[in-house]
């Protein structure tokens, strides 16, 4: 099995021997790589427990004013986005308990929620990753917030990271 660059794992000594089985990526089937044409970082996504005052939070501590806001229903999120460079900062307030970032709330509290990373095909990127024996959230894109295309790769392929892939339209 290819093993990640760096120490991807817990940071307790003892423990790296838990990265290499919960990485599977590229090269694990046929020693090819995978090649899902990375464009950019797209946004890195921070659950949040209070959208608001978390919003207020980021203008005081870093100076970044939000650049857009969006409901998206069928995820049972309310998202707002900071442009630093060519990403984003996206803070994810959940609208119910029962919503991924509402259950990731409850069991993991505030913090990082995943890495969105731009990619010019989601539904091509899938494919590929799937051929290569990552554990997908999504077998087929959908629609994301600002009129994109998006799918989530399971942290169990991605270093213990959620991974979503997004495709401008």
């Amino acid at each position: 099995m290819s093993r990640p660059p760096g120490n991807l794992g817990p940071h307790r000594r003892g423990k790296t021997d838990r990265v290499s089985s919960r990485w599977v990526g590229a090269g694990d089937r046929d020693g090819g790589s995978v090649t899902i044409h990375l464009v950019d970082i797209d946004h890195v996504g921070i659950a949040v427990e209070d959208l608001e005052s978390s919003v207020e939070h980021y203008r005081t501590m870093l100076g970044v004013e939000p650049v857009h806001r969006e409901r998206v229903e069928d995820q049972g999120v309310d998202e707002v986005l900071f442009a630093v460079g060519s990403s984003f900062i996206q803070l994810l307030g959940a609208v119910g308990p029962d919503s991924p970032v509402g259950r990731s709330l409850a069991t993991r509290g505030p913090g990082l929620h995943h890495v969105a990373y731009r990619v010019r095909d989601v539904a091509g990127a899938l494919d590929d990753l799937s051929a290569h024996g990552a554990r997908l959230v999504d077998r087929a894109p959908r629609p994301g917030s600002r009129n994109t295309l998006i799918a989530f790769v399971h942290p169990r392929s991605m270093g213990g990271v959620l991974v979503e892939l997004v495709q401008t339209r």
